[in-house]
């Protein structure tokens, strides 16, 4: 159909739906979503997790002991198997509502005409008959048809695996055309590459092209990467040796150490269980969940998991300077024509403010120039002004939001000024050219062409400019130039604007209007001060060992200007574009290390830029918000899409989004991706050491044919309720105070080092002197057997909980009040554990079943004292290699 019938047929026009139809739509077509993906069953995904190598050595092992008869070994085996699919299935539920909940923050926003007005929603809440504006890098939201079209291109991979961009067009096409045909229609998924036009919806949800292809509807992301995947697999290969040792042992122990049967099984089962790590792998996933949320709730979106490993030892920050760095609240302050310079008053986006000239209101009729401005800045233009009741709001670009304001300004029209006027054509902004162009019609025979756009783009275009009295005189272009390096000095963004008339007829622009045909209208200077949080979150970069490089297309002293204000190193060299474009790749590293502003620079300049601090061995960030950013977001070790003014494409490329635009959520993205990586090393440095420490003795008494000082069925207990609540407090630990004051990490820094390893042997080596040494004194004392025991389990219980309090600063002393106070998650866990130690210990019907007997107090003030002294001997020494590691760091620097 042509675009026209195509409107009528669904009952829509050209300014888009009332509300109430739109209403009305909604309920009957439902919300613009794909089904979602079947998803497996409770009982399913409750059942998976008895699939783990140790699960079936505790079910065979339970087996075993009904066999021999032993119910009460059996039913704690059993608890242990029914508790860990719990916990298991618990953190696996949190993983996918983590994972869910940042998929509706990343639900993609649409720009429609709805009550003749334009306004964003959720891509969800388009319905058949919708008006979407659309533009380079948007992903279309529903299946549209083309009612107008400039210049797009379309990614139509997805659907027909064409993997060069086709051109788009209104033009009807056959009724039979194949779907890679069909030019006049943009499919749901597809990504706009080049242009911008309108589309009127034409089907939505499960009816658009990619709703009917199964198989495409969508995937649960995993909550993984690559180290807890690789812990994972460590955990299992660990498995697999524990069980060769402990099936070596219980030949050992019955062939050699003649040790009855059943006895000796079961030590083997409570030392498989206190030596694999089993909850392991469960807690690191719950301490990425947790991470997950703590970055969404700083507004930085992880879209790619792996990606937050990679914060940890980011070591540059390439950032845009508008918007990211700057309040992104453009307002025009200057005006600069031939021969008169305006400044501009006002606040925000309210099209209300004084122009004045030499300190007195300027008024159009006396100054001819001030509506040309007018018109340039109104009618060249995509934005709209809102109003509500907290102020002036811009829908669309900042900039252009501040232009609007400033015609409004000028004409006193308000929000709308030049309603009279009809666009007929236009050439969208693009990087290539750096200049937008369009062509306006009146009711007065009256035809216009408009330009706005970078400086030298438009001087470029230009033949004459507009004189003071309204005439037109020859181009000076050094005046010109001198005029932009006046303004950018003062730290304000310069945009040139530019007309010419044409005779009535002229409907169809195309660059050869305007290439050395335009007149010169004169210089807009529009400031962006810089956000306060942005200031403070580079000193704290600074302070991390980052290194932040501001990369603008804005001009080189307004980038200087800014890079002042926010505190960048070397913010007096600027490289241009046109400097990097002059370097070979070696001078290139060398000056992209040594600079820190890039002015004047296209999305190609990025590319190259992450490139050179690469090679450099640097981990750079880079943010980008347009579709020529992503190959730049792609290349860099952790792109960050801007969530606000970014494209689609820019999102799909990025590792992050930042749902604020805000250079103080990345700092804090750093922070939270440091953290994470903290508290997964802080699990492992935690679960390890005490899984050895809990096994230890237990060899060491089956190699000497010694009585076992613990018995396996309280190793089960301790292993149930102990470590994996203890060790689960880790997952929510905040940052340390640090954090930010430590240099990157090395990006192929070993989680298993000599470090941990003898972390290992030492927390091991203490607990088994601690347990038989206190199994011992409880026998020397004439105590039971079976009081000695429990000495014995509640020892390795207090000891763990003191490991506890050290791992949580394992970067600098625990030895202060903060790090005693703890946190809400620590100390409901250490009470939640002392709680049950206590019910095991004194409690009849507990004492029953696992063999234990009353501790008197001053024993159990011994057992504390104990883990007193291990604390201070593993503190003495973890402050000991702390002072060799600094004297040693500046020793080397």
């Amino acid at each position: 159909m042509p675009s026209a019938t195509a409107l009528d047929a669904l009952a829509s026009r050209s300014s888009g739906l009332e509300t109430g139809e739109y209403t009305r739509r909604l309920a009957k077509h439902g919300p613009n979503r794909l089904p979602e993906p079947p998803k497996r069953s409770p009982i399913l995904r409750f059942l998976s997790h008895f699939h783990n190598v140790l699960i079936y050595v505790l079910i065979a092992s339970a087996a075993v002991t009904a066999a021999l008869q032993h119910w009460v070994d059996t039913g704690v085996i059993l608890a242990v198997v029914i508790v860990n699919a719990v916990i298991g299935y618990i953190q696996e539920g949190r993983a996918e509502q983590a994972m869910d909940a940042i998929r509706g923050m990343l639900a993609p926003r649409s720009a429609v005409l709805r009550d003749r007005r334009r306004i964003s929603v959720d891509a969800s809440d388009l319905v058949p008959g919708d008006i979407v504006l659309i533009e380079a890098g948007d992903r279309v939201p529903a299946d549209l048809r083309l009612i107008e079209a400039r210049g797009i291109k379309a990614e139509e991979a997805i659907l027909t695996g064409e993997s060069v961009p086709v051109d788009k067009g209104t033009a009807p096409v056959t009724e039979d055309a194949a779907l890679g045909d069909r030019s006049s229609m943009l499919f749901s998924g597809t990504l706009v590459a080049a242009g911008a036009g309108r589309g009127v919806v034409a089907a939505t949800g499960a009816d658009t092209q990619i709703g009917r292809i199964s198989g495409m509807l969508g995937r649960v992301e995993t909550l993984t990467t690559p180290l807890v995947a690789q812990m994972d697999r460590f955990a299992r290969w660990l498995t697999v040796f524990i069980l060769i040792v402990a099936a070596s042992l219980l030949i050992y122990g019955y062939f050699v150490g003649h040790l009855p049967f059943a006895d000796l099984f079961m030590a083997v089962v409570g030392l498989s269980v206190a030596a694999i790590p089993e909850g392991l792998p469960a807690v690191l996933t719950i301490t990425l969940a947790v991470g997950v949320q703590a970055m969404a709730r700083r507004n930085a979106i992880v879209r790619r998991l792996p990606a937050i490993e990679t914060l940890g030892s980011v070591s540059v920050i390439c950032s845009d300077k508008t918007g990211t760095l700057t309040r992104n609240e453009m307002m025009v302050a200057s005006l600069a024509a031939a021969g008169h310079s305006y400044s501009v008053g006002g606040n925000g986006y309210a099209p209300e403010g004084a122009v004045r000239w030499r300190e007195a209101d300027a008024h159009p009729d006396e100054h001819a120039v001030l509506m040309e401005f007018a018109r340039a800045a109104g009618l060249c233009n995509d934005a709209m002004l809102h109003a509500h009741e907290a102020g002036w709001r811009v829908e669309g670009d900042p900039m252009e939001g501040a232009l609007m304001a400033l015609a409004g300004k000028i004409t006193r029209e308000g929000g709308e000024p030049f309603r009279q006027w009809t666009r007929t054509d236009a050439i969208p902004f693009d990087t290539a050219h750096r200049y937008m162009a369009v062509l306006h019609h009146d009711h007065e025979d009256r035809a216009c062409i408009h330009v706005k756009g970078a400086p030298e783009a438009v001087l470029a275009l230009c033949a004459d400019q507009r004189a003071a009295d309204g005439g037109s005189q020859p181009l000076d272009a050094d005046h010109w130039n001198g005029m932009v390096e006046d303004l950018a000095a003062e730290g304000q963004r310069v945009i040139a604007v530019a007309a010419r008339a044409v005779p009535q007829d002229h409907t169809i622009l195309n660059t050869a209007d305007l290439e050395g045909r335009l007149t010169l209208i004169g210089l807009i200077g529009l400031i962006d001060p810089p956000r306060p949080e942005a200031i403070e979150a580079v000193a704290e970069c600074h302070a991390a060992g980052i290194r932040v490089k501001m990369i603008t297309g804005d001009h080189a002293a307004t980038a200087r200007a800014i890079a002042g204000m926010i505190g960048l190193k070397n913010h007096d060299r600027v490289l241009t574009g046109a400097d990097l474009e002059a370097m070979d790749d070696a001078a290139l590293a060398e000056a992209a290390v040594q600079a820190d502003i890039f002015a004047r620079t296209s999305p190609a300049h990025k590319l190259r830029l992450v490139t050179a601090l690469q090679s450099r061995g640097l981990t750079v960030a880079m943010t980008g918000d347009g579709v020529n950013d992503a190959p730049a977001l792609k290349r860099a070790d952790a792109g960050i899409a801007m969530g606000l003014k970014g494209s689609e494409a820019a999102k799909e490329a990025a590792e992050f989004v930042l749902a604020d635009d805000n250079f103080a959520s990345i700092a804090a993205a750093v922070r939270e991706g440091r953290t994470v990586y903290d508290n997964i090393k802080k699990v492992i440095s935690w679960t390890l050491p005490t899984n050895a420490g809990e096994a230890m003795p237990i060899i060491i008494a089956l190699f000497l044919g010694m009585a076992l000082p613990i018995t396996a069925v309280q190793i089960l207990w301790v292993n149930l309720v102990a470590t994996v609540t203890l060790g689960l407090a880790l997952a929510f630990e905040p940052s340390e105070p640090g954090t930010m004051r430590r240099p990157p990490r090395p990006r192929g820094e070993a989680l298993l080092s000599g470090g941990l390893l003898w972390h290992v042997a030492l927390v091991s080596l203490l607990f088994s002197a601690a347990v038989f040494g206190m199994y011992t004194y409880a026998l020397d004392k004439g105590h039971s057997q079976e009081l000695a025991q429990t000495m014995a389990m509640n020892t390795i219980v207090v000891l763990e909980i003191f490991h506890l309090f050290f791992i949580r600063n394992i970067h600098g002393t625990s030895l202060t009040w903060a790090a005693a106070r703890g946190t809400r998650v620590v100390w409901a866990c250490v009470i939640a554990v002392t709680t049950a130690q206590f019910a095991v210990t004194y409690m009849p019907p507990l004492q029953a079943v696992f063999g234990t007997e009353a501790v008197p107090l001053f024993d159990g003030l011994l057992i504390v004292a104990i883990g007193v002294v291990f604390f201070g001997l593993i503190e003495t020494e973890k402050q000991m290699r702390l002072t060799f590691r600094s004297a040693n760091g500046a020793a080397a620097g």
